[in-house]
């Protein structure tokens, strides 16, 4: 079939491509053999997940690898496992293909839980790892520090397994039962750079993970204005509970304050009785059930009149409040229902060091005042802070800095939103903000702003350039920030995406 006859695009339909074919593969000897076959065709492959990201990252004109048959727990021990490693009740082996919410059923199954997770969980779990995705929780690092190891297929359709030099694996019982069929390669560096690949270094077809056994939570919810809880984080209120985000109103009150929906999410014993209801505690959802509008209305306001939405803000965060929601942790660490509706959204990650991430939070509420009255651009959701720990991951956010992560949601079409968001991009450049790979960005091939961002690109670079030294998983994204394979090869050759 010819490029153009298909067409794929993510969750949202704000990204799409037209691939060559779109293929389902359910097991690693098929991973191998599409990889082999796009390099002797000279297209390329990429797999896509659950097509969750705002960005460009998952898009090709070769061959979208969707990996929705890949998917479900399997036997941890393959043979391979240090007897430690065997009797750690912690570790679970994953296709790469599960959806987090299946990661989830599966997990209470068997009595354990995610250490942590983000709002979503209909994404996979390669792709959450793979971008970095993250919850909120100063204690808790990103999806890609809960990886313990990692089976890529990569260049050549080899497939090779990435642990650190104290992973899970027996050297020798893997090498007994594999011989040269597989690699495996427990370095350090090699998978601090591949557990967050974006999807560059091959196609992800399982991984082990740590999780924990299983329990609870209590979410509280108020309201409260910026200037109180700018002083609560001055003075450690991270610290003092589990999990701990914000939802800032960008735009003032009359009085010229700024109302913040405070969250705080802590362990508890199993209750006698959980807390009723799911899925209505974002502001996106309570936006639409506030106004007398349907959700096709609120887009068509989002597109022709986005300072009208605004005024909802402070009614939509109040109608949030709740002093106790108690449930099982995946129940509350997930958003629910306002995940299926229509958005784009920028997410930048700043350090959360001496007051940088205050700041920050200063910044953007200049940028948000100054872009509404001079350029008439306006927000049509609250915005997201969240709070995480350090990434060992080389190209996480999230790495060697606690980092608070700003997520700027806007509904669907709305006016100029994309300029918008590259304008808070632009401005915040100066606090150190790491966009996320896996939402709406304008990072180019500006190799010296990749090394001031991460300061391990350089040790990311190596290792990519060895599980990518065909080109075969060039895409869209890797010609954007200036990597892909196919123009920088020693022979010269362009593989060629059709």
């Amino acid at each position: 079939m010819s490029a153009g006859k298909l067409t794929w695009h993510n969750h949202s339909r704000d990204q799409r491509c037209h691939p060559r074919r779109i293929v389902h593969p359910a097991t690693t000897e098929e991973l191998v053999g599409l990889v082999r076959d796009a390099e002797e065709t000279t297209t390329t492959v990429r797999a896509v997940g659950a097509g969750h990201a705002w960005s460009d990252v998952a898009l090709t004109t070769g061959v979208v690898v969707e990996t929705d048959a890949m998917s479900g727990l399997v036997e941890l021990d393959d043979g391979t496992l240090r007897a430690t490693a065997r009797d750690d009740r912690t570790l679970v082996r994953v296709r790469a293909g599960t959806r987090v919410r299946q990661l989830n059923a599966e997990l209470e199954g068997r009595g354990l839980a995610l250490r942590n997770m983000g709002g979503y969980d209909g994404q996979s779990i390669a792709g959450v790892v793979s971008t970095s995705t993250h919850g909120s929780g100063i204690e808790f690092g990103p999806f890609p520090d809960a990886v313990r190891s990692l089976d890529l297929v990569v260049a050549g359709g080899k497939v090779v397994r990435v642990e650190p030099e104290d992973g899970p694996t027996d050297p020798g019982a893997f090498a007994a039962r594999h011989g040269e069929a597989r690699t495996l390669e427990q370095d350090d560096e090699v998978f601090a750079a591949a557990v967050c690949g974006m999807g560059c270094m091959g196609i992800v077809d399982s991984l082990v993970l740590e999780v924990r056994p299983k329990f609870w939570l209590r979410e509280r919810r108020a309201v409260r204005s910026w200037d109180e809880v700018r002083g609560d984080l001055a003075g450690g209120v991270l610290g003092r509970h589990d999990r701990y985000e914000l939802f800032l109103n960008p735009y003032p009150r009359k009085d010229g304050g700024h109302d913040v929906l405070v969250t705080t999410r802590d362990e508890v014993p199993q209750p006698a009785s959980v807390s009723s209801g799911d899925g209505e505690r974002h502001p996106l959802i309570e936006m639409q059930a506030s106004m007398p509008l349907v959700w096709m209305g609120l887009r068509l306001a989002a597109r022709w009149a986005p300072s009208l939405l605004r005024t909802q803000f402070g009614r939509t965060l109040r109608r949030m409040e709740d002093d106790n929601y108690t449930q099982v942790s995946y129940r509350v660490l997930n958003i629910g229902a306002s995940n299926k509706l229509p958005a784009i959204s920028m997410e930048l990650g700043v350090p959360v060091e001496g007051d940088v991430h205050l700041l920050t939070v200063d910044r953007i509420l200049e940028v948000a005042a100054e872009c509404a009255k001079d350029r008439r651009l306006f927000h049509t959701s609250p915005i997201a802070l969240r709070f995480v720990a350090p990434s060992a991951a080389y190209a996480s956010m999230m790495h060697g800095q606690a980092t608070m992560m700003i997520e700027l949601i806007l509904v669907s079409e709305t006016r100029d939103g994309h300029a918008l968001l590259a304008e808070y991009e632009r401005r915040l450049a100066e606090f150190g903000a790491r966009p996320h790979w896996g939402q709406y960005n304008t990072l180019g091939s500006d190799r010296g702003q990749l090394d001031a961002l991460y300061p391990r690109w350089s040790a990311w670079l190596r290792v990519y350039d060895r599980f990518n030294s065909t080109g075969v998983f060039d895409c869209e994204f890797t010609d954007r920030i200036g990597i892909s394979r196919r123009r920088t090869s020693p022979t010269g050759r362009f593989l060629r995406s059709i």
